[in-house]
């Protein structure tokens, strides 16, 4: 069934991660009901608006650093791909921004 996808061990962390946040946030959101607030984001958002904001901008940051892992190794000079625990980590700091400050 899930023979398509690369299962790499940061792939496999991610989607944990994924699954984790969002069994958090249900138990959050039953336990304290959220609000609409402003933050920088440009409109009012709730609590599950900002963690799918920052989702897909974690998704996007991942599918970029795969994309330009290869041309990173060119202008840099670098024997080999950039690690994707780097993408890993630098998604989940914006995401985390996006939660807080969104």
């Amino acid at each position: 069934m899930f023979g398509w996808m690369v299962w790499t061990t940061p792939v496999a962390v991610f989607f944990v991660c994924v699954v984790l946040m969002l069994i958090g946030m249900t138990i959050w959101e039953l336990r304290s009901p959220t609000r609409l607030r402003k933050g920088w984001l440009p409109i009012a958002t709730t609590r599950g608006d900002r963690l799918f904001i920052g989702l897909m901008c974690a998704a996007w940051i991942n599918l970029a650093w795969v994309g330009l892992g290869e041309a990173m190794m060119n202008w840099f000079s670098l024997p080999e791909e950039p690690s994707v625990w780097i993408s890993f980590v630098v998604s989940m700091a914006v995401l985390a921004l996006v939660m807080r400050k969104g």
